[in-house]
């Protein structure tokens, strides 16, 4: 009986101790932040062009997302095709890869060289890298995968036989998706797109990698915090403050979809 009241002492003790770990950071961050200076400091142009830009491309990337993530989601849940598993694998890459790589092989793909990049600047003279539409393309190379990955897994849980009396009824797969598939799924949608656009508004390294960091046109909130960092530490405590509280609704938001019950508690 000791020993078991030992262990569970440990076992509280390590758990108090990890939550300690991860909401100390986030408590300095609350505490040291520059609350009297608050809204001169995100009143600053370079400020609220970064926001701006950041709220335009990270919803731009969501609905790129759901454009082709949503289908894409249907596709591996709904078909079964040789190297399913392999594709599956490739589409789950960026949520693993270093963001930094991810830029890097943008820049191979889409590049003034690259595979796709390399022929329209030599037809058109058009580069993407290292402009507002980069951005849009960085983020949607890191955040499509959440989307994808919460969109499957809700098709892959719902019942099929709705599906299979619409088309005995003689719906094409077609009018299926759209009346009973994508109504079905509709909530793991919205999940999946706030999570998506979270991801792009928090994106980093693939944007400064892709895009660059230029003022006013690729220079995102967290590439704005990363720069103000050396030059005012309290406008970037400032705008770090502007991603905690997006961060923090987006869990609200997601309450529930993550964890079973957890809205019922």
């Amino acid at each position: 009986m000791g020993r078991g009241r030992l262990g569970l002492g440990l076992l509280l003790v390590l758990a108090v101790l990890g939550l300690a770990f991860l909401l100390l950071p986030l408590l300095g961050l609350i505490v040291r932040a520059p609350w009297s200076r608050l809204r001169e400091l995100l009143s600053e142009e370079s400020s609220r062009h970064a926001l701006r830009l950041s709220l335009i491309t990270s919803t731009l990337a969501t609905l790129v997302s759901l454009l082709l993530g949503v289908p894409l989601a249907w596709a591996l849940a709904r078909f079964t095709f040789p190297g399913r598993s392999v594709v599956r694998a490739f589409v789950t890459v960026p949520l693993v890869l270093p963001p930094v790589v991810g830029g890097v092989a943008l820049f191979l793909a889409f590049g003034r060289r690259g595979l796709i990049g390399g022929p329209v600047y030599d037809a058109t003279g058009w580069s993407l890298p290292f402009t507002s539409a980069a951005v849009v393309v960085a983020e949607t190379f890191v955040a499509m995968p959440f989307l994808v990955v919460t969109v499957e897994g809700a098709l892959r849980a719902a019942d099929i036989r709705y599906e299979e009396a619409a088309a005995t009824l003689g719906a094409s797969r077609l009018a299926v998706l759209r009346r009973v598939t994508l109504p079905m799924v509709l909530p793991s949608v919205a999940a999946g797109a706030v999570l998506c656009w979270a991801r792009a508004l928090g994106e980093f390294g693939a944007t400064i990698t892709f895009a660059g960091n230029l003022p006013g046109r690729t220079q995102t909130l967290p590439l704005a915090v990363y720069l103000e960092l050396e030059q005012d530490p309290e406008a970037a405590f400032a705008l770090s403050l502007v991603l905690l509280a997006a961060s923090v609704i987006v869990l609200v938001v997601l309450r529930g979809k993550w964890l079973p019950g957890a809205a019922a508690r």
